[in-house]
């Protein structure tokens, strides 16, 4: 606390990231990272950019760029805005575009930025209980709001909805903006993409972190109609003009262009989740049925806590909550085979402890 802050300052409940801890021999399983290497297009086209025109600013469109993820889903070019990781291009939705008198509405389990986000714009918002089956609701979304905030698949849960939800959703709020985080959408759910065409109020977020395995060059990206696009460019603009570098841009676009590596990782990640899937429910494990790179899981008899610190004391970091519903719960991020099975073996080692 100081004397030198605003109020706002003092308001603020800031979002807590993933635990990037330094650890011998640790096996990282807690913030949703890719397990393998970006494509190899990547790091050949940033390393060809690193030379002297890092002297001049970026193209402060990203014009190339915003190009190659049109071309990617098959929309205009104005149908694209891009930012600094998904995260920035959600805070510049915040304020832009889900800032209005009636509440915004987003689930009460859910990516725990939205409500930090809503205390940093002063948005009033009301959250959703999901289901008994951890399940977004849709139909429990039917009452008046400013705007709708959902990933999809969600997180921590992993579950996703199917598109018929999601126009379910559009149509009961033709006059509010429905905003879909599609951070992990690439290992087995549906993109909304296509619905934007048909539907002004959906905007599609999405992020270069996970599948594409590129957490540490920040780029996300929205793809809605432009009336929406040109409300984030004027929140960009009034705030950093230049929000993603000469590497950033160079980077996403090899990963934009090289598909055939989307897919074969992707397609390792997917098989990896469900081996993980099915090891740990023959451990006794309750597991969600997921559509991310990551698992949501609880054993019925253990603490969720205390599994997580008996396996940290193992070298191996798992995202554990101490939230109201999912405390004991834990999730887990797929890794290579090699991780997951340390991981299998780690737990049954702890469970078998805890027999004994």
């Amino acid at each position: 606390m100081s004397r030198f802050w605003s109020p706002i300052v003092h308001s603020l409940t800031p979002y807590v990231p993933g635990e990037q801890p330094r650890m011998a021999n640790l096996i990282k399983l807690n913030t949703n990272e890719c397990p393998y290497g970006p494509s190899p297009k990547v790091l050949e086209a940033i390393r060809a950019a690193t030379n002297d025109t890092l002297r001049l600013y970026p193209d402060p469109t990203a014009q190339a760029l915003c190009t190659a993820i049109a071309t990617a889903h098959d929309v205009p070019v104005d149908h694209v805005f891009v930012g600094n990781g998904s995260d920035e291009v959600l805070a510049h939705a915040f304020q832009g575009l889900l800032n209005h008198e009636a509440p915004l509405l987003f689930p009460d389990i859910t990516y725990s930025f939205y409500p930090v986000y809503c205390g940093l714009y002063g948005i009033r918002h009301e959250t959703i209980p999901l289901d008994g089956a951890m399940g977004i609701d849709i139909a429990a979304y039917r009452r008046p709001c400013g705007g709708i905030i959902l990933p999809n698949p969600n997180a921590p849960t992993g579950i996703a909805l199917g598109l018929d939800a999601i126009r379910a959703l559009l149509r009961d709020h033709p006059d509010a903006v429905v905003v879909v985080d599609e951070a992990y959408v690439d290992f087995g759910a549906e993109t909304a993409i296509p619905l934007v065409a048909e539907h002004p109020n959906l905007l599609v977020v999405r992020t270069l972190s996970k599948s594409s395995a590129l957490a540490g060059l920040r780029v996300g990206y929205a793809i809605g109609q432009p009336d929406l696009i040109a409300a984030l460019t004027r929140i960009k603009d009034s705030f950093n003009s230049y929000p993603l570098d000469r590497l950033a841009q160079v980077g996403a676009i090899a990963a934009i262009e090289d598909r055939e590596w989307l897919a074969n990782t992707s397609a390792r990640i997917i098989s990896s989740r469900d081996r993980l899937t099915d090891s740990l429910g023959k451990m006794g494990f309750e597991v969600l049925p997921s559509r991310a790179n990551f698992v949501f899981a609880r054993h019925p008899d253990r603490d969720g806590a205390q599994l997580a610190a008996a396996l940290r004391a193992r070298a191996i970091i798992v995202r554990h909550f101490r939230t109201p519903r999912i405390a004991q719960w834990l999730r887990i991020t797929i890794g290579t085979d090699a991780e997951c099975q340390a991981l299998v073996q780690g737990l049954a080692d702890v469970l078998a402890l805890n027999e004994g």
